[in-house]
């Protein structure tokens, strides 16, 4: 097949099988309900590190390595884009207040390779009172 001038040694479109390159995955909207702020998160991202990425105030007294449920979350939609919960992760959240079915350590819900669409986070009231109150402080 004749290809223009300039086209170099890329193949053209027309030859690949699906008729062109793959278009990039839409990108994971993680929605922080309490805040009102939707950001773009990356897979293997954890939420925690989403918000902090993006200056949400989420607590997380140990610094993310699952040794508390202080930044506990409850995940209101798109829990099926996020790694399912681990045994240490469950065994944090048996200490945590307020927990639901949908309730997660931020600093160990992981969005999943290859994962599209919307999360939508809630940070329980207790959360946000005790890192407004923390920031308050000196």
């Amino acid at each position: 097949m004749d290809r223009p001038e300039g086209s170099g040694d890329l193949p053209d479109p027309r030859d690949l099988p699906d008729g062109g390159p793959a278009a990039p995955p839409a990108p994971v909207e993680v929605d922080f309900l309490d805040e009102g702020k939707r950001v773009r998160a990356r897979p293997g991202q954890s939420l925690l590190e989403v918000a902090l990425e993006h200056d949400v105030h989420l607590d997380h007294a140990c610094g993310g390595v699952c040794a508390c449920s202080t930044c506990h979350v409850k995940v209101r939609e798109g829990e099926a884009l996020l790694s399912p919960a681990e045994e240490d992760e469950e065994d944090q959240l048996d200490e945590a207040r307020d927990v639901s079915l949908h309730s997660r350590l931020a600093c160990q819900a992981r969005i999943l390779e290859g994962a599209r669409g919307r999360i939508a986070v809630e940070i329980p009231d207790w959360n946000v009172n005790l890192v407004r109150e923390g920031s308050e402080n000196p």
